[in-house]
């Protein structure tokens, strides 16, 4: 019997998400207005925020592979100290999306800033979309943020449709699933419909994904960031076009009253099958 499930949050935890319009291959007009989202959403006494997939440059590969020294991120990279000063300032935490170089490889990352303003980890994308595998690498490193008593278990877009992927961090405590996302018109927005209250419900946790608007590269995004509950109940949905910041309340009762009515977690075989590595980041 997994121990770990037993073991739920007892605080509420107040979750923000910043659907955005990328400005491609501008890092510092990106670093300004995801400034101005973690200000508002530490004014709004947020605990934590996720911006969308590849924020930080826009979506567009072929940037990123014309300039990778200009065009990704390093660790603790002094062009997002903006953005770790604002974590500390508002006493948040942050999900950053990016390109990470670490040494010749290039990954689709989130950077995680805790309320100190420290980068206390990175998450690399595990599940890579066709488009994506020239270019970059991929790993099977999860990472699980431990906050206010909530196991936060990090996504990328693609991941989300891979049940496995969540299912192994449900297995893991996690109670919160969050996917930064690129979501396009049409496919994307059915997809993004699909994945994440199926996610939910499957493994009796809450999802959230934050996704793009506007144009970024070749994608023309539909935006509708979205927070659902543990029964895959939509509680929280952004507009197709619109840039805002949304709020959630979590409330852990939710957590109990699904997995007290709905057993797949605790019924599904153990994911043994391959290999992985699994980083808690403690707040």
């Amino acid at each position: 019997m997994n121990t770990q499930l037993d073991v739920l949050p007892t605080a509420k935890l107040r979750i923000a998400l910043a659907q955005c319009s990328a400005v491609d291959g501008n890092i510092e007009e990106n670093v300004n207005r995801a400034y101005k989202m973690i200000e508002e959403a530490g004014e709004k006494r947020a605990d934590l925020i996720m911006f969308p997939e590849k924020f930080l440059t826009g979506y567009v590969p072929e940037i990123v592979q014309s300039n990778l020294s200009d065009n990704t991120l390093c660790i603790n990279d002094v062009r997002i100290e903006k953005l770790r000063q604002a974590c500390k300032t508002y006493g948040i935490w942050a999900i950053i999306g990016t390109p990470v170089r670490r040494g010749e490889e290039v990954y689709i990352s989130s950077i995680i800033i805790d309320s100190h303003g420290n980068e206390v980890g990175v998450y690399d994308k595990s599940h890579l979309f066709q488009t994506e595998k020239s270019m970059f690498s991929t790993n099977n490193d999860q990472v699980i943020i431990h906050l206010k008593g909530w196991n936060i278990g990090m996504a990328i877009c693609y991941d989300a449709g891979f049940p496995e992927h969540s299912r192994r961090l449900a297995q893991q405590g996690c109670h919160l699933y969050m996917g930064s996302s690129l979501f396009s018109k049409g496919m994307g927005y059915k997809e993004s419909r699909v994945w994440f209250p199926a996610r939910a419900l499957d493994n009796t946790i809450f999802t959230a994904m934050c996704n793009h608007v506007g144009r970024t590269g070749v994608w023309d995004t539909c935006g509708h960031s979205g927070v659902w509950n543990s029964l895959g109940d939509n509680i929280v949905e952004g507009s197709p076009d619109q840039v805002e910041l949304l709020i959630a309340e979590l409330d852990p009762a939710l957590l109990k009253q699904a997995r007290d009515g709905e057993m797949m977690l605790a019924d599904s075989f153990e994911l043994d099958q391959q290999p992985y590595s699994l980083q808690t980041i403690k707040g």
